[in-house]
């Protein structure tokens, strides 16, 4: 073991044990965070404009705060961006992280100095948390890669901004920089094509140890290498054995990875967004992700299917159960308050509290009725594939609600990258999957509502070219999974 390898075993065990201290008093840790957020916005103009002063529980909260979206909030992020202090949020952020918006074009994210540190630890602690469970450490002597966007910032009003991951590669600490790659130059290349052959170039004969991005993504660069090498990605890179990712979910990933890199290997799973980083994988024995109570974020949740009702309970940590889908409600250290991030999560375990993300609350189908979401047309995908050498690229999936002729249905658009011998079969097993993951589809195919799924193939790198013509490709773009109309399928179809 070296000396770098034999520290990180024993920070990890540190950091393990100051977990533990949150991770197990959960109900009193998220009361402390949301009586400091409260004290410390009291004199900002969102705390007097919603009578912070008066808040004494969660009940006072809830009736003064509404949940509000990025356009809820767009008046005082407004004000931020001009460069106002003390709006939602005392004095002024470090950095503003730059999403892409729906009705209101670019979002912009605050970053406060109370919490912009949580963005950095909490990718730290899950590789500690999994060096801790597993005893190897030896990666860390290894280079380390991250496909993550620009570190190019600009400034507006005195506040620099950028894509989060451009903005956290700021902050990579100095016993990292020497094993981290690309170089700096390659990361600041904006076209993405041109950055993964340069990344490719500049790995291609390093010693990586571990890899990290979005799996749609960091598969384009494994392809790459594969192309280059002309041999698995585990054989360029023999002592490659760590994966981390987000954004996604892996599992519809995982065969055609495991067929590039020639070899399983471990990975783990983080929950970041600009808005907070909400959880990560703590055990490669557990499901789901550490739901990080301590991290200046106080949590709420309204069950999805009540989301859209007059006016849904917002429940706390303390009143969540497993397996229902929740819509995840933020209040931040940043100046988000009330704030629905768009994503829904399901609890895997209330001892430790672990999620799932299960999908977005505007990804869904619910055409007839059925409401299907994000984690079950992933699960009835890798449920059709089991035990076949079907390996999918990508997906998406959407209502046909006026066909030409014959019932309504769901159409998948798959870019297989190994195609089923059978394709009815394989409609039909992924069908019978969806039923089981669904019981309002099972009745809707069942009273003659709907028929079968039907299957478009999608061209080799069909997904890739769309993402290229609406300006989206890499970084921290993904593709949805799902969608209660056509407008990306109808796009999809012109392309291919």
């Amino acid at each position: 073991m070296s000396l770098k390898s034999f520290f990180a075993t024993i920070f990890a065990q540190h950091i393990y044990r100051k977990t533990q201290l949150w991770a197990t008093n959960p109900l009193e840790i998220q009361q402390q965070v949301f009586e400091d957020l409260i004290r410390q916005a009291k004199e900002t103009q969102f705390g007097m404009d919603h009578h912070f002063d008066q808040i004494k529980n969660f009940q006072d909260f809830t009736k003064n705060v509404p949940v509000r979206d990025y356009e809820g909030l767009k008046s005082y992020i407004d004000k931020v961006v001009k460069g106002e202090e003390n709006v939602l949020w005392k004095g002024k952020p470090l950095y503003f992280a730059k999403t892409s918006g729906t009705t209101s074009g670019a979002k912009y994210i605050p970053l406060t100095k109370e919490s912009m540190p949580f963005h950095i630890e909490a990718a730290r602690n899950a590789i500690l948390h999994y060096i801790h469970e597993t005893g190897n450490a030896s990666f860390v002597d290894g280079k380390m890669i991250f496909l993550q966007g620009s570190p190019i910032l600009e400034e507006k009003y005195g506040i620099k901004f950028g894509r989060l991951s451009g903005i956290v590669a700021h902050f990579v600490p100095k016993y990292l920089q020497k094993n981290r790659m690309p170089s700096w130059e390659t990361n600041c290349i904006e076209d993405w094509e041109t950055k993964v052959n340069a990344i490719v170039e500049e790995t291609f004969d390093q010693n990586m140890t571990v890899i990290s991005g979005i799996p749609s993504w960091v598969q384009m660069y494994f392809e790459k290498l594969h192309q280059k090498g002309n041999k698995p990605v585990g054989e360029i890179f023999k002592n490659f054995n760590l994966f981390i990712y987000g954004g996604v979910n892996y599992e519809p990933y995982r065969a055609k990875f495991e067929n590039l890199i020639g070899r399983k290997v471990d990975s783990i799973e983080l929950f970041p967004a600009s808005e907070g980083f909400f959880a990560y994988q703590d055990s490669q024995k557990e499901k789901g992700m550490l739901l990080l109570l301590n991290s200046g974020i106080f949590y709420e949740f309204i069950k999805s299917d009540e989301f859209y009702t007059e006016n849904p309970k917002r429940h706390t940590i303390g009143e969540v159960e497993l397996g229902v889908n929740y819509v995840l409600i933020i209040s931040t250290n940043a100046g988000l308050w009330g704030y629905n991030i768009g994503d829904t999560v399901q609890f895997t375990s209330l001892k430790p509290y672990r999620v799932i993300v299960s999908g977005r609350i505007k990804h869904y189908i619910s055409a007839f009725g059925e409401h299907v979401i994000g984690k079950e047309v992933e699960s009835a995908l890798q449920e059709a594939i089991v035990g076949t050498n079907i390996r999918i690229n990508e997906f998406t999936v959407a209502p046909q609600i006026t066909p030409n002729e014959g019932l309504p249905y769901h159409e998948w658009f798959i870019e297989f990258e190994n195609e089923p011998e059978n394709l009815d079969a394989f409609a039909e097993a992924l069908d019978d999957a969806m039923r089981q993951q669904n019981i309002y589809y099972d009745d809707l195919i069942v009273g003659k509502v709907l028929r079968k799924v039907v299957i478009s193939k999608v061209i080799k790198n069909g997904f890739q070219d769309y993402m290229k013509s609406i300006g989206k490709l890499g970084g921290q773009n993904k593709i949805p999974r799902l969608s209660n109309d056509r407008k990306i399928v109808e796009k999809l179809v012109k392309l291919i």
